[in-house]
Order: C-alpha cells, then structure tokens, then sequence
C-alpha cells in the first residue's frame, strides 16, 4: 500500500514540474504584430539609426534573469540580441527557451565610442582614446515591452 502511494505521489508531482508554457501567452503589455519582422532582419532595418521601436520575431535561446526578464533572441548567423523588460516587475519562466517569441519594444544598437577624439578633460589632445570594442556578436539589445509566446 506504501508503495502504491509513493508510486503515485511521485507521478502527481512529475506531472506538475513538467507543464509547458502554452502557445498565446503573454507577458507584460499587448503585442501588436504591425510591421512585425525576423530577428535576423533587425540589424539591417536598424542600418544607420540607434534606435528603433519595432516588433521582432524569433526563438529564445537562453533565459538570463527570470525576474526582470532578461533573455537572448537568436538574430541569425551567430549573432545575439540580448533583451530584457523594461519594467523589471515581470518574470519570464525558464522554460521560455527554445520557444518562437513575438516581442515589441525599442531595439537598440550598440557602438564603439573609439572615434579618435581625446577624452573630454584631456590637457593634452590626443593623450588617451577610447579602446572600446565592439563584440560583433552583442551588437543588438532590445528593451521589451510586451512579449507573445507563438509555438
């Protein structure tokens, strides 16, 4: 009798830690898919603007933070867009990885600051540079507003 309640206890609970996250979930506000792209299509729409608020498509590969929301999207050809709410009361499940995702927000691109100008308060001009380099494969950031689990 023991064990036939063990055997079920442990069956109740694997089947409780074990739930997926459901196609239609929502976190934070309302996705709107107006103008919606790939994720590997975003660094060339950005091209020679900062920033941009648009609506991406694409797979989650890791889940950073849970508590404000902090994840990586893959953009395609090695290439990261590492996002985050920009709210920080959301949490997002570990289990967000591997899901397609539509996510709305501001995206962002980062950039060197080694223009060869002297750092401002330099007696001397051209003393120091900037020796900042720009990780090709963090290049994108994305500030999220509202994010759609698709499949």
């Amino acid at each position: 009798m023991k064990t036939l309640f063990s055997i079920l206890a442990i069956c109740a609970a694997t089947g409780a830690f074990a739930q997926s996250i459901p196609h239609g979930t929502t976190y934070g506000k309302k996705v709107s898919s107006v103008g919606m792209m790939k994720a590997s299509q975003l660094e060339n729409y950005i091209n020679t603007r900062t920033r941009v608020s648009t609506t991406i498509e694409g797979k989650v590969l890791r889940v950073t933070k849970t508590k404000g929301g902090w994840f990586d999207i893959d953009a395609g050809n090695g290439k990261i867009i590492a996002a985050h709410f920009s709210t920080y009361d959301i949490t997002i499940p570990a289990d967000l990885k591997g899901h397609l995702v539509i996510v709305e927000g501001i995206a962002e691109k980062e950039f060197a600051a080694n223009d060869l100008q002297p750092m401002a308060g330099d007696t001397v001009a051209g003393a120091k540079q900037h020796t900042a380099k720009a990780n090709p494969k963090d290049k994108l950031t994305f500030e999220v507003t509202g994010l759609y689990v698709d499949k």
